[in-house]
């Protein structure tokens, strides 16, 4: 069974995610994912269990292999497609929504969301000046939904040139997930650390 959380709130859609695969799945980056790929994520077996969980994120911007999503619909796994935002007008999304369940998590408007992608920008350019211009806003941000922002801003950077330099800041900022999820630490400590290095990602 496939389902597709979608939106800029990437808590709740996490959440979500959480409930529909458990605690113990598998992640799998779709910037990174060949057509040749897909028979093995979406029909391969396991040793272990018969099915199997997977999380798969940001596939939308990988176009090629997002529009043979709908061949796969039949798969025997459990499988949750975390996205920033589908193209509703595409073949692929109509072909998808007619079958599938999407559940979109859109973000309250916040007054400060272009102060955060200048923050996003800044930091590809001086991170010492990004993590100034954080610490005038970060006391009226939840840092969850700031990161959210931030991958929102890589993702859209990565839409538009789809370069090497921006799929090494989705990765980037998919191992601070990681962190974010799995440590004690301050999450705006772990944030701010990134945006210092985010200039060095080349």
């Amino acid at each position: 069974m496939l389902k597709i959380f979608t939106g800029e709130d990437r808590v709740r859609a996490t959440q979500a995610i959480h409930a529909y695969l458990g605690d113990d799945y598998e992640v799998v980056e779709g910037a990174d994912i060949t057509t040749g790929d897909l028979p093995s994520i979406f029909r391969g077996a396991s040793l272990l269990t018969p099915t199997r969980s997977i999380l798969i994120r940001d596939l939308s911007i990988n176009k090629p292999v997002f529009e043979k999503l709908p061949d796969y619909l039949d798969t025997p796994h459990r499988v949750a497609l975390l996205e920033l935002k589908l193209d509703k007008r595409s073949a692929t999304y109509k072909a998808l929504s007619a079958k599938v369940e999407i559940q979109d998590f859109a973000l309250p408007k916040d007054p400060n969301a272009n102060l955060i992608f200048n923050i996003f920008k800044t930091a590809k350019r001086d991170g010492k000046k990004s993590v100034a211009m954080l610490e005038e806003i970060k006391f009226t941000q939840d840092p969850l939904m700031f990161f959210g922002l931030l991958v929102s801003q890589a993702i859209r950077d990565y839409s538009a040139r789809q370069g090497i330099t921006e799929k090494k800041i989705l990765k980037a900022l998919s191992q601070l997930d990681l962190q974010l999820k799995s440590t004690a630490t301050d999450p705006w400590l772990l944030i701010e650390a990134f945006l210092l290095r985010l200039s060095q990602i080349k």
